[in-house]
């Protein structure tokens, strides 16, 4: 695995040269629109014919040599990879790198919201071998809990099924441009319309062939919490063996009264959910503090608490491929994808820096007289957080949203991954 951090100084030429590519795969690959311009901290990704390397957790017995064998690479592989370890002090949690050819296997999912369903087929058939599932977000409720069509569905669907992704239906509480409280509390605190919606959405999902559903309300106030827990159940049992997909705001505690986290409970979720997905995201989020939008030690400390209630072979976190660009003046906030917060980075001729500890890129520039700041993810930040699923032992990742490009991972996944 190549992934380089541009040093000043440095072209693509030399670049090139020192790694026997040429330029044109270096742009293509990281989707660099000026094929001749880069800038000190940019990281470039391109894939060489070195090992996969995987992420492991030492537990009690382990030794060098027996995971040497556990993951088919030898001793000093695994030496190469950890300077200064000492393989007869193996401390209990400590990380260990392993070239290994055999690959992290995972399952995905992607979001799309098709607002354009014709431009996106062109996507879905570039990445459909990095996804398992494909969420579509195109329905809503009523205040009687009826499932509603908002955005054309039936061409993706088909797509996705010829490029063997499965397809979940997506329902969220989204009315009038946000996620509403009200509407999804009214229906939950109702059997009867509890139960129309699980009725409508399954006549949705037996017409139009989606192989399971994608649950996706927030902001359920509260008092709301068990009767959420008896709709997943009575939900389960109408879907069989079709897939129910729960996705949940992230956190380190249970705060049942907290109005964004408390009514998930993790536990009961966990029981009754094919599949659990936490939204390891937005932990910067507009309009907010400028902060990174997913940092590695936050997205660790969830992980850790939910593998306490959750099954690991059910959960999933999130990656984000968005950034965020902050106003300093104000803290008003603009989204990019990932490419268009590092073309960003490219355009204003700036340096892009690196957080370690949240594992997340970073740069500044100016407006006019108007300072901006950047938190954004790359290959190398991504690299990093996809270790936190092979640690420990996680079903995979989702991602929002699959029509923001961030061409690096996908070449990075096809090198590294086996996708189930």
């Amino acid at each position: 695995m190549a992934i380089h951090i541009v040093k000043n100084g440095e072209s693509l030429w030399s670049i090139a040269q020192s790694y026997h590519v040429t330029i044109a795969s270096i742009a293509n690959i990281n989707g660099l629109d000026q094929a001749n311009m880069i800038i000190p901290g940019l990281a470039l990704y391109f894939p060489d014919n070195s090992l996969p390397v995987r992420s492991y957790l030492v537990s009690s017995q382990d030794t060098i040599w027996k995971l040497a064998v556990r993951y088919q690479t030898t001793p000093n592989l695994i030496f190469s990879m950890n300077p200064g370890i000492n393989p007869y002090q193996l401390r209990i949690g400590q990380k260990i790198n392993i070239p290994s050819p055999i690959k992290l296997s995972m399952e995905t999912l992607g979001f799309i919201v098709p607002y354009a369903p014709e431009s996106f087929i062109a996507v879905l058939n570039q990445i459909a071998n990095n996804l398992t599932y494909l969420a579509i977000v195109s329905y809503s409720l009523t205040e009687e809990g009826n499932a509603y069509l908002l955005l054309n569905d039936t061409e993706i669907i088909a797509e996705s099924k010829r490029l063997n992704v499965t397809p979940l239906l997506m329902i969220r509480n989204f009315t009038n441009e946000e996620f509403s409280p009200e509407l999804i509390g009214k229906v939950l605190e109702n059997p009867l319309y509890r139960q129309n919606l699980i009725n409508s959405l399954m006549e949705f999902i037996t017409q139009k062939g989606y192989g399971g559903v994608s649950i996706d309300f927030e902001f359920i106030p509260p008092p709301r919490r068990t009767d959420f827990n008896l709709f997943l159940y009575e939900l389960k049992r109408a879907l069989g063996s079709l897939i129910l997909h729960v996705n949940v705001h992230a956190k380190t505690e249970d705060i049942p009264t907290n109005r964004i986290i408390g009514a998930y409970d993790y536990e009961a979720i966990g029981e009754v959910a094919d599949i659990v997905a936490v939204m390891t995201i937005d932990y910067g989020y507009p309009t907010g503090p400028p902060n990174p939008v997913a940092p590695i030690w936050w997205m660790e400390e969830v992980i850790r608490y939910s593998i306490g209630l959750i099954n690991p072979q059910k959960l999933q976190i999130a990656l984000p491929l968005y950034g965020y660009d902050w106003r300093r003046i104000d803290n008003s906030t603009r989204a990019y994808s990932l490419l268009g917060a590092q073309n960003l980075a490219l355009s204003s001729g700036s340096i892009i820096y690196y957080d370690f500890h949240a594992a997340t890129p970073w740069f500044t520039y100016w407006n006019g007289t108007e300072e901006h700041i950047v938190w954004f993810d790359d290959i190398r930040s991504f690299h990093e957080k996809y270790q936190l699923i092979d640690q420990y032992g996680l079903l995979g990742t989702t991602y929002w949203q699959l029509s923001l490009p961030f061409p690096q991972n996908w070449a990075y996944m096809d090198k590294n991954f086996i996708i189930l």
